[in-house]
Parts: structure tokens; sequence; C-alpha cells
């Protein structure tokens, strides 16, 4: 059977960029647009030009794409000529292929946002859609707020629509402008849409995620016969966000009927790449990823139940809808006062301690985890920490050093600007192979500027380890997470590191304490044993 051919159309650097909180640099923007071309969508709308310099800058810069380059603006004013409109011009400058209209389909947005006649919006959007043809540009309506409209006025919702069409539109996107609108009900408004004379395949649609159904709405458009899907990787967007991409690329891969139904751009190969580019683009944003995002989180294959984890031994299938590796993703056992003995094991065989069932050893590991999880310790995100602490029940962890005593000092000074900084400087004492080392680091970097009384401890303590000091030279710390466990006066903190090492490893270690200091010292006394451990110290 032929399978028909869907086309993704991602808004990332246009609506994605008017997420509360991003705003992204030309550099960025371009690195966005190389990797959504690499995963195969169709569309890249790059920005709106001539509303900001960034947007602008974009369009010069940007090389030749596989996916289609479109330029986002909107329809003519009234009461002005499209080939008179300054703001359509500077869109039509970008010089892209495909040309993106956003165009009122809402009545009451007509006469109250817009001020004019129903009458003059059609035309508007007829004589925009038309210059944008005349021009040999591909052009497509962002028909906004129509399932809105179409409730409200379906006649006059359904004329705006039909005069694009008239005009030459190659898509017509049909907009949840709010988000509101139910799955059910865009289905059933696409298929009259369909019905009045509108085909399928040049129909869009483009929904948020107000009421969680972003994803769900886009697929029941897609159902009702929709060709086009509009969305953005992460599910960035205004509000709530738009339809995530992320969600809906793998789904219509993998999931039935949409896999054997239809095709998109996107290879099996280029999926692979699927939770990289989700992670790329939460570096780029400076945040933390979601864990519980579908398909490319970090607990999307993650089993902490031991019931769980015994049947994943036995069967991936049995708690998993897909295969991790197809997006990218990988299977996580984390451990926790939840996991059982076959969670345990399995945990352990990934660090490469096979233990056998009913070894005692397994028990007092279970019980450590349990009562160190009721004092503020988390091993679901701190794996190293949790190896070590089985190797040593285990009696499988060397004593490489021994730590006699460490202090730490923080003043205000001035720095060679003649500005007055912080300055923290940490001194630590060890103990290798019977031999005392005292090492001293301060954490002011080439500007000037203070690091912090972690970034000197750690400093101090990767200074001198003797004959373990050429394991761990190139080790660095890329991360570093503090959580408040308990309030109040009795408040404990818990402090995660992550570590990382020339090899390309990277590693959790956590600490916890009421001392932020402390906490923060012994998730780096962690991160360097388990690399000697990996090192083969």
């Amino acid at each position: 059977m032929t399978r028909e051919r869907l086309y993704l159309y991602d808004t990332t650097l246009r609506d994605g960029q008017q997420t509360q909180g991003v705003q992204f640099s030309t550099a960025e923007k371009l690195r966005i647009a190389e990797a959504l071309d690499r995963l195969g969508v169709d569309h890249i709308e790059g920005g709106w030009p001539g509303a900001n310099p960034t947007d602008s800058a974009f369009f010069e810069e940007v090389g030749q794409t596989r996916a289609t380059l479109t330029a986002f603006g909107m329809t003519k004013r009234a009461g002005r000529s499209a080939e008179n409109d300054d703001v359509l011009a500077a869109v039509m400058n970008a010089g892209t292929a495909s040309v993106c209209l956003v165009g009122k389909t809402h009545d009451f947005h007509v006469t109250t946002a817009l001020g004019i006649t129903l009458e003059e919006n059609v035309e508007n959007i007829r004589a925009s859609v038309a210059h944008l043809v005349a021009q040999g540009r591909e052009a497509l309506l962002d028909a906004e707020h129509f399932f809105d409209g179409y409730k409200a006025n379906p006649a006059y919702a359904l004329d705006c629509l039909k005069a694009a069409q008239a005009a030459g539109a190659r898509w017509i996107v049909l907009c949840d402008t709010n988000g509101g609108t139910l799955p059910h009900e865009i289905g059933q408004i696409v298929g009259a849409v369909i019905a009045a004379g509108i085909p399928g395949e040049r129909l869009g649609i483009h929904t948020h995620n107000d009421t969680e159904n972003a994803v769900a709405g886009t697929l029941a458009a897609v159902d009702a016969g929709v060709r086009q899907i509009q969305g953005t990787l992460n599910g960035l967007g205004e509000r709530c966000g738009n339809a995530n991409l992320t969600s809906l690329i793998p789904t219509l891969l993998l999931k039935e009927p949409y896999a054997s139904r239809y095709q998109t751009g996107v290879t099996m190969e280029a999926l692979e790449g699927l939770t990289r580019t989700s992670r790329m683009l939460d570096d780029i944003l400076n945040r933390v990823p979601m864990r519980q995002m579908a398909y490319v989180g970090s607990s999307a294959f993650a089993h902490k139940a031991g019931l769980h984890a015994s049947a994943i031994l036995k069967d991936p299938t049995t708690y998993e809808h897909v295969d991790p590796g197809v997006v990218g993703n990988r299977r996580v056992v984390p451990m926790s006062n939840q996991a059982g003995q076959s969670n345990l094991r399995r945990r352990l065989a990934e660090a490469g301690l096979e233990v056998e069932p009913g070894n005692p050893a397994l028990a007092r590991i279970l019980d450590l985890i349990k009562t160190r999880e009721a004092e503020g310790y988390s091993y679901d995100t701190a794996q190293a920490s949790f190896e070590l602490l089985a190797r040593s029940e285990l009696g499988l962890l060397p004593e490489f050093f021994e730590v006699k005593r460490y202090r730490v000092a923080v003043e205000r000074r001035k720095n060679k600007y003649d500005r007055m900084v912080s300055l923290s400087e940490a001194v630590v004492v060890v103990k290798v192979d019977g031999e005392k080392k005292l090492s001293v680091s301060e954490s002011m970097d080439e500007e000037g500027c203070d690091r912090g009384p972690v970034n000197a401890l750690s400093k101090a303590l990767a200074k001198d380890l003797g004959r373990y000091q050429a394991l761990i030279d190139d080790m660095r710390l890329v991360d570093f997470k503090v959580r408040i466990t308990q309030g109040g006066t009795e408040a404990v903190t818990r402090v995660i590191i992550d570590s990382e090492d020339g090899e390309g490893r990277r590693w959790a270690t956590v600490g916890v304490s009421a001392n932020i200091v402390d906490a923060s010292f012994e998730a780096l006394l962690d991160a360097v044993r388990w690399k000697l451990v990996r090192a083969g110290a």
C-alpha cells in the first residue's frame, strides 16, 4: 500500500521563541536550524524578518538547507495595497521560497482587535496571498483563531479560508490559537472544512497546549484529513506551548495506524538523533530537560518499581511501548527505596558487578539505600554514588586515599581591576600511600571573578593525589544542583554533582548534609572515587 505524505513544519524559531524567558541569538537560531534540517522536517520557519534584528540577521546568514526556509509575517493592512505595505515588504525581502502570513478568521477579532469590517479582512487575506503567488513564493495562510472563529461564525471563517484558496495558497493552516479546542472538536471541524471544498492535502494544523491536548488535537486533525503538521521542539511556544514535535514525530513513525498509512521526511536513522536534538535545545536555553517528556525524557524508559525491573529483565516489552534506542534514548533502572532485589541485581550488572541471588549483601544494600534516602539522599539521579555504596558493601571498593581534613574560606578583596570581589580558597589534606599531601586552591578565574567555594574545593581535592593524579587530570565538574530537602531550622541540603572526563563519560554523585559545603565535598569525593574505579586504579 502506498503511504500518504505528511509534511512537518517546525516553528521553534518563531513561535517557540515566543515562550516566556526564551530569546535566541542569531547563532543559536542557526544551530537549531541545522539540527532541524538534519532531523528531516519539511519547513523551518525562521522568524519574522523586520520585526527584530535577530530574525532579520538569521535570514541573511542562514545557508542552504534541504528543508524549505519560511519567513513569517501578517497579511497586508487595510487601506493600502499589498505592493505598498512596508511590513509585508520586509517579510518578502527575506528572500525565502516560502512565506507564511497570519490572518484573522474569527469575526470577533476582526471587528474588535483590527477594527475593520469583515469584508476588508477577507480582501486583506486574498490580496496578500495573491501577491505572494505573483512573486513566485509558496504561500501559507495561518488562519488565526480558526476553531474559535468557526464555532462562533462558521460561514465567515470558511469565507476567509476560501479567499486564500482562490488566491493560490499552497497551505491553509487551521490554528487553535488559544489552545482550548478539544481533540474531538478539532476532528469534527476539520471534517467540515474538507466537506466545504478545501482538500486535506492543502490543510495544515497548528495547536497550542493550554488543555494538554496539543499532540492529541494534532493527531485528530491528521485522522480527519490534514496533511501538514506544525509544532515545535520540546513543545516550546506561547503560554503552555505548541504541539510537541519530539512527541509527534516518533508517534507518526512508530505507532499504528500512522506508521503504515503515512510517511514523513524523517528517516528511522534520523529518528535516532531525536533525543540528542531535544537535549541540545535545552542546553542552548540553559534549562534542565524535562525528565517525564515522552520518548526523549531521561525518565521515559526508567523502571523504578522492583516488579517492573524484574519483568524488564525477562522482556523489555513488558513495560516499554517502544525500544528506547530508536529515538536515541536509553533504558534506566534507578536505585531507590522502592527497589527490589531484581532491580538491584540488574543495576549492579550494568556496573559490571555480577552478584548471585541470595547473597546477603543484597539485603544490606537495599536496607542501606532505604535508610539513606530517608535521610535525603537520592540514588535515582546519582548512579555513581549508588555504585560506590554497593561496592563498599560487597568489599570491592579500594581505599584509594584518606581525607584527613579540609577547610574553605571566603573573603572580599580587590582584584586586578581594582574591584571588590569575593575569593574562595580551599585547603585539603589527604593521605595517599601513607604520605600526607596538603593542597591549596583559589577559585578565581582569569577575569578575576570568584567561581565559588565548591570550585575551590574541587580544584584542591584534585590537585595532588599522588600516584592516582594522572588518572583524574581529565575530570571536570559540569553541573551542580542543590536541593533543600527539609525546611525550617533542621534543613538538610542535597547536592548532586555531574562530572565528565576526556573519554566522554558523564556521571552523577550525591552528598547530603545540613552544611552545603560538607554535602558538596561528599559528592566531590564520590566523583573522584568513581573515576578511579573506572580507571582501574
